[in-house]
């Protein structure tokens, strides 16, 4: 995972530079930097290192892994990467949710309020979906 964590940092410092670049090209412009733009691109920055962060933090954590061996084989990665949901509705129902709700932001309020108690509903439905049913354990 460090390879990944480092990665995502290198990513983040070539975004911060082009940022920068950015910003000092549009001043170069009106005098003014745009800042719809070095906004946007500073939250990729932003973004990059979080992600750089938390990467590095778990490969801290947990331990050499083989993707960090340039030495290891594919074998060595075998093995339960994690639990998978078989069938699962729950996520078309959250994103169904979801479009209505912010569909309420152009019809009206109403709308909205009915959107996120939708969402709420979906959601408590998502994470609690193995503890009843035929997957419950």
């Amino acid at each position: 995972m460090k390879v990944q964590g480092w990665l995502f940092l290198l990513c983040g410092v070539f975004f911060a530079a082009a940022d920068i670049a950015y910003w000092f090209w549009t001043k170069a412009e009106n005098g003014v930097g745009e800042p719809v733009g070095t906004t946007a691109m500073a939250i990729s920055v932003a973004f990059a290192f979080m992600i750089g962060y938390y990467l590095m933090f778990t490969a801290k954590r947990i331990g050499h892994q083989p993707e960090d061996d340039k030495q290891a084989d594919i074998s060595e990665g075998a093995g339960e990467i994690g639990f998978f949901s078989p069938s699962s509705w729950w996520p078309l129902f959250v994103c169904l949710a979801a479009a209505f709700a912010f569909a309420g932001f152009a019809v009206g309020l109403w709308m909205f309020i009915i959107g996120a108690f939708m969402v709420i509903m979906a959601m408590i439905g998502f994470v609690f979906q193995y503890y009843r049913g035929n997957f419950s354990h």
